[in-house]
C-alpha cells in the first residue's frame, strides 16, 4: 500500500462540507468588500520568493520545496500567496487598473516544516491583497475584512497589531537593536546570531525560549517611528476603535517575511497549541518595486484554513449540517428503477438534491440506505404507481406518507 506523504492530509467526504463552509464564508466576505478572485500558479521561479519573501527568512532558507525542472530552471512550490499575487500584478500590467485593486485567493501552499497540529507541509490559505492605496483607511479595512471573516466562522481570537515603520525609521531602530543584542549574542541561538548582521529586526521573531528572555526587554519599534509612520499607525488604531474592533499593541510582532512595512497584525488563539496565529498580514509598500514594478503601496493578509478548522473543532464552533438528500426515489424492479432514475434526473436539473438506487438493492435495503444518508423523503415507485404516474412519498421524520403525482414532486418539495 502506498501511503500519503508526511505532512499532507486527505479531505474525506465526511469532512469536505466543513472546508466548503469555510471557503464559502471567505467568498461571501470578499463579495461584501467588492474583492475579486485571482488564481496564480502553484509553482513559480525560485527567484520570486528569494527576492520577495527575503533571503534571510526561515521560509527561504529552510522551508521551500525547490527543484530544477527539465529545462534547468529553479522552480519552487509557492510557500505563501502574496509574492505570486504581486508578480501577477506587475506582469499583467494591472497598475493601469482603477485603484485600489482588491484581490482574494484560496490556494494551497507548501513549506517543509515539522508536521504537528495546525502545521502541515501542504496547507491552504484564504488571502486578501489590496494594491495601490497608502491610506491608513486601507489598513483598517483589510483588518476589518479579516475580523469579519473570523467572526462569521464563530471563532474567538485576539487581535494584536504593531507598526514596524518605514526604511527610514527602521534604520534607526536596527541600530538600537544591534546595540542591545550585541553583548547578549553569545547566549543566543545560531539563527539569531546570523540575523544580527543581516536583519536584526527578525531576531524578535525567534521562537527559542533561551532567546525570548532577551527579546522581551529589547527596544520597542514604536519608540522609533518617524512622524509619518506614527501618524499612520495612530490613524489605523483610531479607525479600528471606531469600528468596535478591540486590539492590543504588541511591539514584538514583526511577521516572518521580509517584505512587510508599517502596519503588521495577527489574529491569535490559545486553543490550538504553539501554532497560535490563525490569520496574519500587514503592509508591504516596497514589494512591487523590489520585484521590478513601479513603486506602489499594498497590504494584505492570509488565514490558514487547516488552523481555522482545528480552532473551530477545538472550541466547538458550529458548522452547518452536512448536505443531505431532500428525496430518495426507490424503484422495485428494472422498469420502476428506470422511472426512479428519470425522476431523480429531472429533480436534479431543477436544483433538488435527489438520490436513487445504483446498487440494485431491495426496497427494504434502499430505505435503510436513504435513512443513513439522512434523506428527508423517500418516494417509492411500484407497478401501480408507475401506471398511475405517481409515487408513494414517505416523510422520514414523522412516518406519514401520501400519493403524489410525479409531475408534482418538485412543487411538493418547495
Amino acid at each position: 500500500m502506498i501511503n500519503i506523504p508526511k505532512g499532507t492530509k486527505d479531505v474525506l467526504p465526511a469532512d469536505s462540507y466543513k472546508w466548503q463552509y469555510i471557503e464559502d464564508t471567505a467568498r461571501g466576505v470578499a463579495r461584501a468588500f467588492n474583492i475579486s478572485e485571482i488564481r496564480t500558479p502553484t509553482f513559480e521561479y525560485t527567484e520570486l520568493f528569494s527576492r520577495g519573501v527575503g533571503e534571510t527568512t526561515d521560509v527561504v532558507n529552510k522551508e521551500m520545496y525547490t527543484f530544477e525542472d527539465k529545462g534547468g530552471r529553479s522552480i519552487t512550490l509557492k510557500p505563501e500567496g502574496t509574492a505570486g499575487a504581486a508578480r501577477m500584478f506587475i506582469e499583467n500590467g494591472l497598475a493601469s487598473s482603477p485603484m485600489p485593486l482588491k484581490a482574494f485567493y484560496i490556494t494551497p501552499a507548501f513549506r517543509y516544516e515539522r508536521p504537528q497540529a495546525g502545521r502541515l507541509r501542504e496547507f491552504h490559505q484564504f488571502g486578501i491583497e489590496v494594491f495601490g492605496s497608502e491610506s491608513y483607511h486601507t489598513d483598517a479595512e483589510v483588518i476589518f475584512a479579516a475580523s469579519t471573516f473570523l467572526n462569521k466562522l464563530g471563532v474567538k481570537t485576539r487581535l494584536e497589531i504593531n507598526s514596524i515603520g518605514c526604511k527610514s525609521c527602521r534604520a534607526e531602530y536596527n541600530k538600537a537593536l544591534k546595540e542591545y543584542f550585541k553583548p547578549r549574542l553569545a547566549e543566543m541561538c545560531e539563527t539569531c546570531n546570523s540575523r544580527f548582521e543581516k536583519n536584526p529586526l527578525r531576531i524578535l521573531d525567534c521562537k527559542e525560549e533561551g532567546c525570548k528572555k532577551f527579546t522581551a526587554d529589547a527596544p520597542k519599534i514604536t519608540d522609533y517611528l518617524c512622524p509619518d509612520c506614527k501618524a499612520h499607525f495612530d490613524g489605523v488604531k483610531n479607525l479600528l476603535s471606531d469600528l468596535g474592533i478591540y486590539y492590543t499593541v504588541n511591539p514584538r510582532i514583526v511577521r516572518g517575511l521580509d517584505y512587510y512595512s508599517r502596519t503588521v497584525f495577527e489574529f491569535v488563539s490559545d486553543e490550538i497549541g504553539a501554532q497560535g496565529t490563525v490569520c496574519g498580514g500587514g503592509r508591504y509598500d516596497g514589494l512591487i518595486e523590489e520585484l521590478g514594478g513601479k513603486p506602489l503601496p499594498a497590504i494584505g493578509f492570509a488565514a490558514g484554513i487547516e488552523r481555522l478548522m482545528l480552532l473551530m473543532e477545538n472550541t466547538g464552533a458550529a458548522f452547518p449540517e452536512r448536505q443531505k438528500p431532500r428525496i430518495y426515489i426507490a424503484g422495485m424492479d428494472e422498469k420502476t428503477r428506470a422511472a426512479a432514475f428519470k425522476i431523480a434526473a429531472e429533480l436534479r436539473l431543477k436544483g433538488i438534491n435527489a438520490e436513487c438506487d445504483l446498487m440494485n438493492r431491495s426496497v427494504k435495503a434502499q430505505f435503510k440506505y436513504a435513512d443513513k444518508l439522512g434523506a428527508e423523503y423517500v418516494a417509492v415507485i411500484g407497478e401501480t404507481e408507475l401506471l398511475n404516474g405517481e409515487v408513494t412519498l414517505k416523510n422520514m421524520k414523522d412516518g406519514t406518507q401520501s400519493a403524489v403525482k410525479t409531475t408534482q414532486i418538485y412543487t411538493y418539495l418547495q
